[in-house]
C-alpha cells in the first residue's frame, strides 16, 4: 500500500528545505529527481530513467530528462530559466514519440521544473499548476500517481467558498426529505464535514472517504448508510482494537477520538442521486476552508423564518476581526512587536513569559452559535503565537525534535453557549478544524508537519440556554481572560413566549424591561458575569441599545452595577456570508468592571470600511464622548415650550383613507361625500408632498350620513373591521364607526413633526399646516408654535440631538416626544433680540 499523505507530505516540507538554494542544473538535476520520487515512498529507477532518447521533429535526437513510459516527462532548467520554453521542448519530445510509433509510451503528466518553481501539466484533463517549491508540499496530490494514488479532479479549486457549503446544504435536504430527521441528521453532517476537510488536509489519506465512498458502495446508495457507519466506527476505534481482516482502505484511518464518531446513529437510507450529492461535497477542496463558512453551513439549511426567531446573523470575519482586535488582539500585538524590536539582554526571557502569558488566556462566547467567533479568536491567538516561536527561536526551531512541543495555545482555551444543537455540534468540529490548520501553519513554519491525532482536548461548547445558565459553570470567571460574542438579535415584536419568560427571569426587576431587545439580556448576565473582576466583554449588537427608549433602561442599570465602556464601535452595517443576508446596522460594545485609560471610538460615517478613531476620556451609552448619563423619557418639556403630541390615529382597516384616483372614483359615485374629505398626512407624505385623503366624519350629521349610501358602506366595514379584533379596546371603537379611533387633531395651526426620516437628510423637515390638514399617527403635531419654535426645531443642534437620543427604524432617525422634545434643553429665557433673530432667519 502507498505511504499515507502524512508521511508524504513530511517527506515534502524536508525536501523543499533541502532544495531551497539550489541552482545547479547538469550538476544536481538527476538526484533533484531521484529524492523527488523519494518524498512519495518510490525508487525512481524502478519506474523511471534519465536521458532517454528520441527523435524530435527535425529528424535530430534529443534526450529527455526523465521519462516514466507511459505516465511522465520531466524536463529540467536551470534557476531562473524560461519554464515554459522546457515545457514547448517536451511536447516536443512527445510529438517525436508519436511519430515514431511509440504512442504507448506517451506520458499523461509533464512536469518542468528550474528548482525554484515547479509546474505540472495534465495532458488527460488539460489542467495544470505551477507554484513555487516551497509550496511542493501543499500540491503533493498533483503527484499522486507516484505512489500509486487515484486523483480525482475537483468541481473547483480555488479556496472553497459559499457555493461548496450550499453543497452540505443540498445534502441536507436530500436527506430529510428521505426521512432522515434531526439530532442523527445533524451529527451525520458534521461527522461527513470533518471527514471532507480531514481527507483534503492530510488528517486522513488523501480521498479517504470519496474513494471508500467510490470504490466500496454500490452506485445505487443502497449500502451506503451501513458502510458510512462502519467507516465513523472505524474513526472511533484505537489502532489496537481494531479486527485483522479489515479493508485496507479502513485499517489505514486514523483513530479520531474526542466523541465525533462515538454516538451510535441510525442508519441514513441513500439512493443513487443522494449518493451523487455526497460525492459531490467530496469533491470540493475543502482545505483552505473559511472559519466564516461555518456559520453559514448551519444558515443554508435554515428557512428565514427560523433565522429571523432564533436571531441567527453569520458574519464575515473582516466584521468578526473588528471586535476582536479592539478587545485584545491589538493590544497583544503591540505588546509582542515591542518586547521582539527590544535589544535588552532580558529579551528572550520577557518574549517566553508573553508566550507563557498566552497559553493562560481563556474566552468565553456565551452566544457562540456555530463558532465563528471562537474560530477566529483562535486562529489570531495561534498566529500570534508562531510569531512568537519565531522570535524566540528563529531557523533554530527547525532543529527541534517535536514543534509541536513547542505549542502551548490548544483548543481548550475556547468556551461558548448555544441554545441549538445542531451548530454547538458545528462549533465544537470547527474548532478541531482550525486547529489542524493552525497546525499545518506551525509545520510550515519550522519545517515539520503537525498532526494533532488522536484527539486530545476540545473546546468547552455547552448546549444550553445561557440565559438560564450559570456562566460559571462553563467557564468560572477566575479562569476567564475575555468574554466576546454576537448575542441574537431579535426585536421585542418577535419574541417567543419562551424567549420574553427568558427577559423576565433575567431583567424582571430592572425597571421597564420590557422595553429592551433580547441581545440587552447579555450584557446583563455580562455585568453578574465579570463582577469583581478586571475581564473585559464586548458584543455585537443592533444599535438600538445605543438609542431611543433602551437606553435609560439598559445603561442606567449597567451604570448601576458598575459597568463602563472600553471601547466603541459606532453604527454600521453587519455583513453576512449566509445566503438570504441578514441587512442589520449594529454597534460594537466593549466594557467591563474596571475603568481603563485610552478608550477609543469608531465612527464609519466617512466610509464603512475604514472608521476613523478617536480617543475619548469617557464614553456615554450614546457611544460619543460624555459622561454616563442616560435620557429617559418624560412626559411634560423640560422647559417652557408648547406640548408636541401624536397625531389621530384611524384604526378603521383602511376604509376611510383614499389615494388621489379612489378620491376621485368615490366622490362620481357619491358627489355630496367631497365635503367630508380632508387630506391626512403622515411622514412619508408630509416629507415628499404626496397627496392623501381621508373621510373626516367629525361634524357629519346623521341625516347627512343616510342620505350618502357609499359612505354607510364605508363605515360598516369599519365597524366589521373592528368588531373581529382581539382586543377589547378595539372592539369598543366599533361603537364610533364613523371616527378614527384616536383623535388629537389640532383646532388651530399647528407645525407637523415626521416621527421618520431618513438617514440621508441633514435636517428632519418640519412645516406649518392648517387645521383642515389631518395629521395621522406618524405625524406628531405642536399647536401654539411660533416662528422661534419652528427655528429651535429645525436648528443643526437640535437635529444632533434627535441623531443622538433618538431612536431609529433600521439607520433612519425616529423622532420622539418624551425623549426627543420633551428632555431637549432648549434657551433659558432668550433675549428678544436673539428670538428675532432666529424669526428672521
Amino acid at each position: 500500500m502507498p505511504i499515507s499523505w502524512n508521511e508524504i507530505r513530511q517527506n515534502a516540507i524536508a525536501f523543499s528545505k533541502r532544495w531551497a538554494t539550489e541552482t545547479r542544473e547538469a550538476a544536481e538535476r538527476q538526484t533533484f529527481w531521484n529524492e523527488l520520487f523519494e518524498v512519495f515512498g518510490q525508487k525512481r529507477r524502478l519506474v523511471a530513467s534519465f536521458e532517454e532518447p528520441v527523435r524530435k521533429l527535425s529528424g535530430t535526437w534529443g534526450a529527455i530528462d526523465l521519462f516514466w513510459k507511459g505516465t511522465m516527462l520531466a524536463e529540467h532548467k536551470t534557476r531562473g530559466h524560461d519554464l515554459g520554453k522546457a515545457h514547448a521542448q517536451a511536447i516536443g519530445y512527445i510529438q517525436g514519440l508519436k511519430d515514431t510509433g511509440r504512442e504507448d509510451e506517451i506520458p499523461r503528466y509533464v512536469v518542468v521544473s528550474d528548482f525554484a518553481l515547479i509546474a505540472v501539466h495534465d495532458l488527460e484533463d488539460g489542467t495544470s499548476a505551477q507554484f513555487p517549491l516551497a509550496d511542493f508540499y501543499k500540491h503533493a496530490d498533483k503527484f499522486a500517481f507516484i505512489p500509486g494514488y487515484k486523483r480525482h479532479k475537483l468541481a473547483e479549486e480555488n479556496p472553497i467558498d459559499i457555493k461548496a457549503v450550499r453543497r452540505l446544504g443540498l445534502l441536507h435536504d436530500a436527506l430529510e426529505d428521505g426521512g432522515y430527521t434531526g439530532h442523527h441528521l445533524e451529527r451525520f453532517l458534521v461527522r461527513i464535514l470533518f471527514c471532507v476537510f480531514a481527507e483534503d488536509t492530510g488528517l486522513f489519506d488523501r480521498n479517504a472517504l470519496t474513494d471508500f465512498v467510490e470504490h466500496h458502495t454500490r452506485e445505487d446508495g443502497s449500502d451506503l448508510g451501513g458502510q458510512l457507519a462502519r467507516f465513523f466506527q472505524v474513526l472511533n476505534t484505537p489502532d489496537a482494537r481494531r479486527q485483522a481482516n479489515l479493508l485496507e482502505e479502513l485499517a489505514a484511518l486514523p483513530y479520531v477520538n474526542g466523541d465525533l464518531f462515538a454516538e451510535a446513529l441510525d442508519f441514513a437510507d441513500f439512493n443513487r442521486a443522494m449518493r451523487d450529492r455526497l460525492l459531490n461535497c467530496c469533491r470540493f477542496d475543502w482545505s483552505r476552508i473559511s472559519p466564516a463558512v461555518f456559520g453559514s453551513l448551519f444558515q443554508s439549511v435554515m428557512n428565514s423564518a427560523e433565522r429571523r426567531q432564533d436571531g441567527a446573523h453569520y458574519t464575515t470575519e473582516r466584521d468578526i476581526l473588528k471586535l476582536v482586535r479592539s478587545l485584545f488582539l491589538d493590544d497583544l500585538r503591540a505588546e509582542f512587536d515591542r518586547l521582539a524590536a527590544s535589544k535588552g539582554t532580558q529579551r528572550d526571557a520577557r518574549l517566553r513569559e508573553f508566550h507563557a502569558k498566552l497559553g493562560t488566556l481563556k474566552f468565553l462566547d456565551p452566544a457562540c452559535g456555530c463558532g465563528n467567533f471562537l474560530v477566529v479568536t483562535y486562529r489570531e491567538l495561534r498566529l500570534l503565537e508562531i510569531d512568537v516561536l519565531l522570535a524566540l527561536h528563529g531557523t533554530a526551531a527547525q532543529m527541534v525534535l517535536d514543534v509541536s512541543a513547542l505549542s502551548v495555545v490548544d483548543v481548550d482555551a475556547m468556551s461558548g453557549i448555544e441554545i441549538n444543537e445542531f451548530p454547538a455540534q458545528i462549533a465544537q468540529v470547527a474548532m478541531w478544524l482550525i486547529d489542524h490548520q493552525m497546525n499545518q501553519r506551525l509545520g510550515e513554519a519550522f519545517g515539520q508537519n503537525v498532526v494533532r491525532l488522536p484527539l486530545k482536548k476540545s473546546a468547552t461548547i455547552c448546549h444550553g440556554n445561557a440565559l438560564r445558565t450559570d456562566w460559571a459553570d462553563v467557564l468560572p470567571p477566575a479562569k476567564c481572560a475575555y468574554v466576546l460574542g454576537n448575542p441574537p438579535f431579535v426585536g421585542g415584536k418577535y419574541q417567543t413566549a419562551a424567549q420574553r419568560a427568558d427577559l423576565e427571569h433575567v431583567a424582571g426587576g430592572v425597571k421597564n424591561s420590557g422595553l429592551l431587545d433580547f441581545v440587552a439580556l447579555w450584557y446583563l448576565k455580562a455585568a453578574d458575569y465579570v463582577r469583581g473582576t478586571a475581564i473585559p466583554v464586548a458584543f455585537v449588537s443592533t444599535n438600538s441599545i445605543t438609542q431611543g427608549e433602551q437606553v435609560g433602561v439598559l445603561w442606567g442599570e449597567l451604570f448601576r452595577r458598575g459597568v463602563t465602556i472600553h471601547f466603541a464601535h459606532r453604527t454600521f452595517e453587519w455583513q453576512s456570508e449566509a445566503a438570504g443576508k441578514a441587512h442589520v446596522h449594529v454597534v460594537i460594545v466593549g466594557f467591563g468592571m474596571v475603568d481603563r485609560p485610552g478608550k477609543r471610538i469608531f465612527d464609519y460615517d466617512s466610509d464603512p470600511r475604514t472608521p476613523t478613531v478617536t480617543t475619548a476620556r469617557n464614553i456615554s451609552p450614546y457611544l460619543v464622548d460624555g459622561p454616563n448619563v442616560a435620557v429617559s423619557n418624560r412626559s411634560t418639556p423640560l422647559c417652557a415650550v408648547p406640548d408636541v403630541d401624536f397625531g389621530s390615529m384611524p384604526n378603521d382597516g383602511g376604509f376611510l383613507l383614499f389615494d388621489d384616483q379612489e378620491k376621485a372614483q368615490f366622490i362620481a359615485l357619491e358627489p355630496q361625500s367631497e365635503l367630508f374629505f380632508r387630506r391626512i398626512l403622515g411622514s412619508v407624505e408630509f416629507i415628499n408632498g404626496l397627496s392623501r385623503w381621508c373621510l373626516w366624519l367629525v361634524d357629519a350629521s346623521p341625516s347627512a350620513l343616510r342620505n350618502m349610501p357609499e359612505i354607510l358602506k364605508r363605515i360598516e366595514a369599519v365597524k366589521t373591521k373592528r368588531l373581529a379584533s382581539p382586543r377589547p379596546a378595539t372592539r369598543r371603537l366599533a361603537e364610533t364607526p364613523t371616527l378614527f379611533g384616536e383623535i388629537r387633531q389640532p383646532a388651530t395651526r399647528y407645525l407637523g413633526i415626521p416621527k421618520t426620516s431618513s438617514e440621508r437628510r441633514r435636517y428632519v423637515p418640519v412645516g406649518f399646516l392648517e387645521p383642515e390638514v389631518i395629521a395621522n399617527s406618524e405625524l406628531f403635531t405642536c399647536t401654539g408654535a411660533s416662528l422661534y419654535h419652528f427655528g429651535i426645531l429645525t436648528s443643526s443642534l437640535h437635529n444632533s440631538w434627535l441623531r443622538l437620543v433618538g431612536g431609529r427604524l433600521k439607520s433612519d432617525p425616529r423622532y420622539s416626544v418624551g425623549l426627543v422634545y420633551n428632555n431637549y434643553p432648549w434657551p433659558h429665557e432668550p433675549a428678544v433680540k436673539l428670538r428675532a433673530a432666529v424669526e428672521a432667519k
